[in-house]
């Protein structure tokens, strides 16, 4: 190297390369070992970041749009995504949360008197015209499922350029004001037709059938999608983002929502056994299965490469990437559910199970 800097020194230096001002040579250094990269990831094996992941290499910012490409290319051990169910109490604010129960009362009685109430609503008027359509319970349960899925998806699609002419938070309350009447309409008339239809099969007295109908619904609710946990951005007190999970649950399957969905869905078509559970559950499961292909359309186009390499290492099919060795769990992997949302769906799917007659008694009185 020193014979190589002399051989290209400026012109009033070349004075020393002359004997008498020679300058002695340098021994030769060694070749340098090529630099070798290793997969560790400190971030993540660290027990008090676990739930607050920052990742060491970041590609864009989750509000900018467009494919991403960077001289430097992500290799597959580089953590892209965010650690899903984190949830830090002293990061709470207490107006947040006061924010929070006054927009969801104000949400509930808006949704009551335009929606619910009979005498003030359009509820009973819409399920109506739907139901006039044939006459048919399934056919009428398909339409339902068919309109909330073109509508919820659809908004879904839009959001962004929905939100740069209306701003987050804006469009989260314009998503949520159009979805929530909806999928309540279509709910109600499934609790309240329920029983219509052909009867296929009658197994509900057959042992052991009401302990695995009630298991595979509680195992369902474990699969929500990880953004249903950020409870202060679904009401946008805090501003919405589209998040990128990589932890957790999306380990098993990077559409977990779709999953836990198929489940609920075949859990009480066997136990109810008739046309109108199967025409339910056709429509929710056709809705979701587009989910998942228009969920990882959404995510390429907002966050390109980091986005393909989370795709590589994770299956839509529950535990696929696991067992090809694409996705490695770690050897701590059940503390990435032993957080504090996951209890809180505990308590609340053991709450729903109890609440069934309530939940009937009110969906008769609407009459839907």
């Amino acid at each position: 190297m020193a014979s190589l800097l002399l051989s290209t020194s400026p012109p009033h230096l070349h004075h020393l390369s002359s004997p008498r001002h020679r300058v002695p040579t340098l021994p030769s250094l060694p070749p340098l070992k090529p630099f070798k990269r290793t997969n560790f990831s400190p971030v993540l094996s660290h027990p008090k970041l676990a739930t607050h992941v920052v990742y060491h290499r970041t590609i864009a910012k989750s509000s900018s749009i467009g494919s991403r490409e960077t001289e430097d290319p992500i290799p597959d051990e580089s953590p892209l995504g965010e650690d899903s169910a984190a949830f830090q109490l002293s990061a709470q604010k207490l107006s947040s949360w006061v924010y929070f129960t006054v927009i969801l009362g104000s949400v509930l009685l808006a949704l009551n008197v335009l929606w619910i109430d009979p005498s003030t609503g359009f509820g009973t008027a819409f399920v109506d015209s739907i139901s006039n359509i044939s006459g048919s319970p399934e056919v009428t349960m398909l339409l339902l499922m068919a309109i909330f899925a073109t509508v919820h998806s659809g908004l879904a699609s839009l959001r962004d350029p929905s939100e740069k002419l209306i701003g987050k938070r804006a469009f989260r309350v314009l998503f949520a004001g159009i979805s929530l009447p909806l999928a309540m309409s279509t709910i109600v008339y499934f609790i309240n037709h329920r029983y219509d239809g052909t009867q296929l099969w009658q197994i509900q007295t057959v042992p052991g059938v009401h302990e695995l109908v009630w298991l595979s619904s509680f195992v369902s609710f474990f699969f929500l999608y990880p953004s249903t946990f950020n409870l202060l951005e679904v009401a946008a007190v805090d501003e919405p983002k589209m998040h990128l999970w990589e932890t957790g649950i999306m380990r098993i399957t990077r559409h977990p929502q779709m999953v836990g969905q198929v489940i609920w869905c075949l859990a009480h078509t066997l136990w109810i056994g008739n046309t109108v559970a199967i025409s339910a559950s056709v429509g929710l499961i056709l809705h979701h299965l587009f989910g998942v292909w228009n969920g990882d359309r959404r995510l390429a186009i907002r966050y390109g490469k980091s986005f393909e390499v989370i795709k590589k290492r994770t299956s839509v099919i529950p535990f696929a990437a696991i067992l090809d060795g694409r996705q490695e769990l770690p050897k701590d992997y059940y503390k990435e559910f032993l957080r504090l949302p996951y209890v809180a769906i505990t308590i609340l799917t053991l709450g729903a199970y109890f609440a069934h007659p309530l939940m009937q008694s009110s969906s008769y009185n609407l009459h839907w």
